[in-house]
């Protein structure tokens, strides 16, 4: 793990961290209602009136992800709701890199990480939300999506000669199916919060501008070749294409009950702040507790502790 130049408590108290101001900070990524949503709207670039140096931010995310440790334990303690996190963006954005910075101190038994290809001849011969649902995390568990259902209205819109070839009934692709699998998806994920399954949506913003620079990046250091692809240039063509979907998508699925974060992502450091912060307090919003221990399970407890301390 990185040294820190900062500690977490040093820094903590040089910006204010209060749940009353994070909250105030996350209301300004947070869409919960999709009406009148425009990306253009957010800026890639925001930093939500912060400015810190690198060692500072590392300080800061190193102490938000403490306390989702914290909270996990709990959560997977109690064993009654399960927390799944959807990352979508386009390409070098920081899914990747989110996931590695964001859970870095959170116990593996208790988080389940899922990437999404794309789909096999086994998925194709189900419902597009079928290998998602598979995928959803166990109650007490957090489940983080790394590309998700969504990709049926975002790549399969862009590029629309995917879908048929996912075998669908000729008569069922009209020009109302992306409408129709929008509303499928918000009908989704009301059961799924009825079910005890905390919905976060977080889409990494990232400007035309900075993916340029990201890929050059990567073009330019040898260590990060294997990160480039040909295909992150084709598909950079359709740039305009995906903005509209995305906007679409937000504006269709947006909810209380599972909010989208339109997370700026041109600056790698605020990105990942918002995100563990919005896991934190949907996780505080929980009360999560550890299960208190009944009169007969304490005498159970106590008896335990005698034949123990009655050994040789």
């Amino acid at each position: 793990m990185k040294r820190l130049k900062h500690e977490p408590e040093a820094v903590a108290a040089k910006y204010d961290i209060s749940p009353k101001r994070v909250a105030k900070l996350l209301a300004r990524h947070r869409v919960e209602e999709g009406k009148g949503f425009r990306l253009k709207d957010h800026d890639p670039g925001d930093t939500g009136g912060q400015s810190m140096d690198k060692d500072e931010a590392h300080a800061l995310l190193m102490g938000g992800v403490e306390a989702l440790s914290e909270h996990q334990e709990k959560l997977y303690a109690q064993d009654q709701w399960a927390l799944l996190c959807v990352l979508q963006a386009m390409d070098a954005a920081g899914k990747d890199g989110t996931i590695k910075h964001v859970m870095s101190g959170v116990n593996p038994q208790g988080v389940q990480v899922t990437s999404f290809k794309a789909p096999g001849p086994e998925a194709l011969d189900h419902d597009f939300l079928w290998r998602s649902n598979r995928a959803l995390p166990e109650r007490g568990r957090i489940g983080i999506f790394n590309r998700s259902y969504y990709e049926e209205v975002l790549v399969v819109r862009v590029h629309p000669e995917i879908l048929h070839k996912q075998d669908l009934p000729k008569k069922l692709i009209t020009k109302h199916i992306w409408k129709e699998r929008l509303e499928a998806i918000a009908a989704y994920e009301q059961f799924l919060a009825r079910q005890g399954i905390v919905i976060l949506k977080f889409f990494l913003h990232l400007s035309k501008d900075e993916q340029k620079r990201r890929f050059l990046s990567r073009l330019d250091e040898k260590e990060k070749n294997w990160k480039f692809s040909v295909n992150d240039i084709k598909e950079r063509a359709f740039w305009d294409a995906y903005q509209e979907a995305y906007e679409d998508a937000i504006r269709a699925t947006a909810a209380p009950h599972a909010p989208w974060y339109v997370v700026p992502a041109d600056n790698k450091w605020y990105s990942r702040l918002v995100v563990v912060a919005a896991m934190n307090h949907a996780l505080r919003g929980l009360d999560l507790k550890f299960p208190e221990v009944t009169a007969e399970q304490h005498e159970a407890l106590e008896a335990a502790r005698k034949q123990l301390e009655a050994e040789a």
